[in-house]
């Protein structure tokens, strides 16, 4: 079984979060799955200083810093078709609203990386089980509406984005960090993550149920 992470670069404010990276993949290893991280090779769209937060005067790959994670074991999302893998998960991360789409800029009206939309179609439409942590729930409700789909998903209480996944189409189930929100019919699995909690030790039960219930529905 193949089970792609796409990552979205290395930090919670520009890339991916790792924390919630991290718990992915160790729950899938442990699963004995064979994980396929990759990510666009593309620029960020900013870096952020993670010790002082403030935005640094330089340009990062989304790709290259996604390797950091990976430890170097990548690839180019481009290379990557849905016939590739038997399902899909995106953890959270501004990166998902900043590099994989611009969400943080644009909301419910938001465009999504052409690579990141193909890929998430083609497991759409060959109803592959996709999973989505934290933030990355909207960039599902992006595409399913593209799609004339709807789903049940969950980014948890935040009502902004409660609200731009209603306006995309798709409905918000408020659920806790240790649960999560299962749509069936399009094989959908997402948690909130660190939308919600505020230590990994909060959510971790979250992302094991999260992968356990995705290999279940390969």
């Amino acid at each position: 079984m193949k089970v792609g992470v796409l990552l979205s670069g290395s930090g919670v404010n520009d890339g991916s979060e790792i924390h919630e990276s991290v718990l992915t993949m160790l729950f899938l290893d442990r699963s004995d799955t064979e994980i396929v991280l990759m990510a666009p090779n593309i620029d960020q769209m900013h870096v952020i200083n993670h010790y002082t937060g403030q935005e640094m005067d330089e340009f990062r790959n989304v790709l290259v810093e996604s390797a950091r994670i990976a430890r170097g074991n990548i690839k180019d999302m481009a290379e990557i078709r849905g016939d590739d893998l038997d399902a899909l998960i995106i953890p959270g991360g501004l990166g998902v609203s900043k590099n994989l789409s611009d969400y943080a800029m644009s909301g419910s009206e938001c465009s999504v990386n052409p690579d990141v939309y193909r890929l998430v179609a083609e497991m759409l439409l060959a109803k592959k089980p996709i999973g989505a942590i934290c933030i990355a729930p909207v960039l599902i409700a992006k595409i399913l509406n593209e799609q004339n789909l709807s789903a049940k998903l969950t980014i948890g209480s935040d009502t902004v984005a409660e609200k731009d996944i209603k306006n995309m189409g798709s409905e918000n189930q408020n659920c806790s960090t240790k649960e999560i929100v299962v749509d069936s019919e399009n094989k959908i699995v997402t948690t909130p993550a660190y939308m919600e909690a505020k230590s990994i030790s909060e959510f971790a039960e979250g992302i094991e149920k999260l992968v356990n219930q995705i290999i279940s529905m390969v």
